[in-house]
């Protein structure tokens, strides 16, 4: 048992709670088919919680948490100084030398008092960098060795694509996944991947609520909603969890929230740290998770929020796959690495219609794969068949020769909006067509987003 405000060391078994990428068991694609592009959105590895609760006895979760001292010592490039000007300053000096220097990070308390390796609230922590520098290898594995889609070496940018919301804990997962795809070892000289994040008000990866006040409504409304639904479907559980909480009954909308009781436990045994035993019971936390679920997502079930929330981010997929399609061999782009959160990548599966309802773990990925039809897979098809084909007035390279496959946690996914017949390849309903998959993305994306999210 851990006193209230001590400090914990990760235990050397701690439970995984993301999910590694399973090479040996790839589905790989039907022969006719050959990959052409991939589209991941992971989520960060472990973190600490974003808040501080149940720190007093008898719960007694650390309310600090010394797991971070893998990066705690880096280089920065700063401005350097050089002789020939009085005190080294220069002025109207506009290419001034760059020197790296050497800065220990280190976490205050309140206090005044500090301890190395302390992490803040909400951090990235080694278990964290850890999984998700396995994630990278693990594409690595799959996308460079096994099915040799990659290049074994980065030799320019123009293959991949990074990019991560403006968190420290997202970029820093990111920065992760990219060393385990690509190490230093296998980056051309000269080459070092670009990592690209986006100002607030254009971030997609998220719902983004900062500059879209109309989403932030609908979502405030949502949440309320779930609250008056679910809060009385929680009170069961009072009885339980009630002595870890300060006496408080467990709400959405309680003190601590529901979400933030999750958000610890969740951190807290990832990383190894003991929780009460009625949090380890499977109908306590179930119940827990349902509701949570519901308050921040059930809002994705509805056309407004999918398009205000998701639309852009789809948009964005959606181009660059047409884009793929069109061009062939002159787009050079294989791989494109978005790092999220939680928020992001379960909006992303219920605007989808394919969110299991389950929070998403920490290194949680969903995949879209874009395939094209191999220009011999016309062998086996009647000879008049082969003819129109070749006369056909539609590019060979266009989106009716194209399948997009999802996928989530190592598991392929049918996509509803592609489940008609000639919307997915016959007898493979994963392969959605990705005219059908444009057409639906097409109706998600807002015509003028500043516009839908002006406030009413």
């Amino acid at each position: 048992m851990h006193l209230p405000g001590t400090s914990t060391e990760p235990v050397q078994s701690h439970k995984v709670s993301h999910a590694a990428i399973e090479v040996d068991t790839y589905p790989v694609a039907p022969p006719e088919l050959e990959l052409e592009q991939v589209h991941i959105y992971v989520r960060h590895g472990e973190r600490t919680p974003v808040g501080i609760r149940m720190a007093a006895p008898p719960a007694s979760i650390p309310e600090h948490w010394m797991m971070c001292k893998t990066a705690r010592r880096f280089r920065a490039a700063v401005a350097g100084t050089t002789t020939g000007h009085p005190g080294g300053v220069h002025l109207g000096h506009t290419n001034p030398q760059e020197e790296e220097l050497s800065i220990r990070k280190i976490v205050e308390r309140s206090d005044g008092t500090h301890n190395e390796g302390e992490c803040l609230l909400g951090e990235l922590t080694d278990v964290g960098r850890q999984s998700t520098f396995s994630f990278g290898q693990g594409l690595r594995d799959l996308y460079v060795s096994k099915l040799a889609f990659l290049s074994d070496t980065i030799e320019s940018h123009g293959e991949t694509y990074f990019r991560s919301t403006n968190m420290p804990r997202t970029f820093e997962s990111l920065q992760q996944v990219v060393h385990g795809l690509y190490p230093n070892s296998k980056c051309a000289p000269g080459i070092s991947p670009h990592i690209l994040i986006r100002n607030g008000k254009d971030e997609n990866l998220i719902g983004n609520t900062y500059a879209c006040k109309r989403l932030e409504t609908l979502l405030v409304g949502f949440a309320q909603a779930a609250a008056s639904g679910w809060n009385h479907t929680l009170e069961p559980l009072d009885k339980k969890v009630s002595k870890y909480i300060g006496g408080n009954p467990i709400r959405l909308d309680g003190k601590p929230r529901a979400s933030g009781i999750l958000d610890t436990v969740r951190a807290a045994q990832a990383h190894g740290i003991k929780v009460p035993v009625e949090f380890e019971e499977k109908g306590v936390i179930e119940l827990i998770e349902k509701a949570v679920v519901n308050e921040w997502f059930a809002g994705y079930k509805t056309e407004e929020v999918r398009r205000l929330g998701m639309g852009r981010l789809l948009g964005d997929l959606s181009r660059k796959m047409q884009h793929k399609a069109i061009n062939g061999s002159q787009d050079p782009l294989k791989i494109a690495i978005h790092s999220t959160h939680d928020t992001g990548i379960a909006g992303l599966c219920e605007t989808l219609d394919v969110y299991d309802e389950k929070w998403p773990a920490f290194t949680a990925a969903i995949t879209f794969e874009l395939f094209r039809r191999r220009h011999d897979a016309s062998q086996g098809q009647s000879p008049f068949q082969t003819i129109l084909n070749a006369f056909s007035s539609e590019d060979q390279n266009d989106s009716a020769e194209h399948y997009v496959r999802m996928r989530y946690q190592n598991r392929n996914l049918v996509l509803p909006l592609c489940s008609e017949p000639g919307s997915h390849l016959p007898g493979s309903p994963e392969f959605c067509t990705l005219a059908a998959f444009t057409e639906r993305v097409r109706e998600l994306t807002p015509t003028d987003w500043e516009s839908e999210c002006a406030a009413r």
